[in-house]
């Protein structure tokens, strides 16, 4: 049948969509030709469909994050009902059958698996569970928290004030006579060398802290008892030992007028304790005028507020709390840290509080609003001290990962890492005193020393002390025979004292010193 020359185009078209055009020559296009993955490989008695699956499950197996810890490992083995470990079975190959249990446990169950790195225990994850971890949740706060803020935001607003006239004063001292300061400050600590020795435990001594008069150091061992030590003789005050926890001293601070205006027979020190208690302590008697219960884990460091109503605790319940010391009760409940907390210190002006732990995140929380304001992300290990520095915005921070980090408030952001020890650093302390450097005739209208300069203690055994304006190494103080776990410098700056695994308290001065 002929078709009109009009119509050819339009007939061919109509072919066109019907049936696709044959390549040249006849051939086939790729996704007609049949792919056939069941054969044997060419010198193997492996088909090619079972070593692609096997290359597919690999890839999905390396998605799988698994501890390296091998603790975590075996902990995450057992949960699973898995031998904790095999004949000849090294740490890499037990990470590798973990890696491999979860990735059969993920294939038969078709859900994620997680690993929790704070327990090392594995559970599946479905969809409903990660939204619900993602959603916020506020804590309800009464009217006591409220007037409290209130209080606070008028105490800091105060102190805040004074703290710039003095800054804008210090400012218009001549700069060659503050270098002049600065480096007789740094001769005077480079003279710094052991004076005492006092075994004061049966076990590691694990916080020291200076009265604020500078006459007294409590120093807290893991037997649970307290022992106040006289300066610079390091022998035992009229009380010589607190009795009342029931477990190791996490934590000491004394109260701001301690030892000053306060009184002897109201609350002098602060202690935490492995018992999960905070115990309020006089200079009268040897047992507890008040015990601080709530925390739900051991407590480790504690903070008294400069108004010194206030005392805050850091838990192993991955809280930190507020506590009022006239009412004896708990303020406030604070989260916000996935693993332990260990240390907190509050800035001098009340207003801001530091927080830090074993997750190694710091965080700063406004007390007037209960807001984190700043976020300390950059430590690789867990935190283990934390200090304000009495300018009111640069914090320390020790880890352990060997450093120390200072962090400006100001900026939000570190403003120097120092690579402070060869291990684990276990405390840092600015000096926070009106002392002036002995035999040295201050200039009028110096600048005051606190905040010159910075201590820490580290598990390599050293207590380290380092400038605050360009954070260099003064002087390393090496005596302790183990580990270093705390330290602290009085406010008359004449002594720094530390205290070790040993069971030692220790006190350093200048040789020149007049004891």
């Amino acid at each position: 049948m002929s078709v009109h020359p009009s119509r050819q185009g339009q007939l061919a078209e109509d072919r066109m969509s019907v049936d696709p055009p044959s390549p040249q020559g006849g051939g086939l296009y790729l996704e007609d030709i049949s792919v056939d993955n069941d054969y044997v490989m060419y010198g193997t008695n492996i088909k090619a469909q079972t070593y692609l699956e096997e290359l597919s499950r690999r890839r999905r197996a390396k998605q799988i994050a698994v501890p390296t810890d091998d603790l975590k490992v075996r902990a995450g083995l057992r949960e699973l009902g898995e031998p904790i470990t095999l004949f000849g079975e090294d740490k890499a190959d037990r990470r590798e059958r973990l890696r491999k249990v979860l990735l059969e446990r993920q294939e038969a169950a078709e859900e994620d698996v997680e690993m929790r790195s704070v327990t090392g225990s594995v559970r599946s994850v479905t969809g409903e569970e990660a939204e619900d971890e993602d959603e916020e949740f506020y804590t309800p706060g009464d009217e006591n928290i409220l007037e409290v803020r209130k209080q606070v935001a008028r105490y800091s607003l105060i102190c805040a004030r004074q703290r710039r006239a003095q800054q804008i004063k210090d400012a218009a001292f001549p700069l060659t006579k503050l270098v002049k300061q600065a480096r007789g400050l740094s001769e005077y600590l480079k003279t710094y060398a052991l004076m005492g020795t006092q075994f004061v435990a049966d076990r590691a001594v694990s916080c020291v802290r200076f009265s604020p008069n500078s006459e007294l150091i409590a120093a807290g061992s893991w037997t649970g008892s307290i022992r106040l030590l006289q300066v610079p003789t390091l022998e035992d005050d009229d009380i010589s030992i607190l009795r009342g926890h029931n477990d190791r001293i996490g934590g000491l601070a004394w109260h701001p007028e301690a030892t000053l205006s306060q009184s002897p027979n109201v609350v002098n020190l602060a202690s935490g304790g492995g018992d999960y208690t905070v115990r309020l302590w006089s200079l009268s008697q040897d047992t507890p005028l008040a015990t601080l219960q709530g925390h739900e884990g051991r407590v480790c460091r504690v903070a008294f507020h400069p108004s010194g109503r206030l005392l805050a605790s850091a838990s192993f319940d991955c809280t930190w709390r507020l506590w009022d010391l006239e009412m004896q009760q708990e303020l406030l409940m604070q989260e916000g840290h996935s693993k332990e907390v260990y240390c907190v210190a509050i800035q001098q002006d009340g207003a801001l509080v530091v927080s830090a732990g074993l997750d190694g995140i710091g965080r700063v929380w406004d007390l007037r609003t209960g807001r984190t304001i700043m976020v300390l992300d950059g430590h690789s290990r867990e935190i283990y001290g934390a200090d304000f520095s009495p300018d009111g915005y640069h914090i320390a921070t020790g880890s352990g990962d060997s450093s120390v980090k200072i962090w400006d408030v100001r900026k939000v952001r570190v403003s120097a890492t120092i690579p402070a020890h060869k291990s684990l650093v276990s405390d840092v302390r600015f000096f926070n005193g009106d002392g002036d450097i002995p035999g040295i005739t201050q200039e009028d209208g110096a600048p005051p020393l606190r905040g010159s300069y910075l201590a820490s203690s580290s598990y390599d055994g050293c207590v380290n002390v380092w400038k605050s304006d360009s954070w260099t190494l003064i002087k390393s103080l090496r005596g302790h025979s183990d580990k270093a776990m705390s330290v602290d410098i009085s406010s008359d700056c004449r002594f720094i004292a530390s205290s070790g695994w040993d069971r030692s308290v220790k006190l350093w001065a200048s040789e020149t010193i007049g004891l």
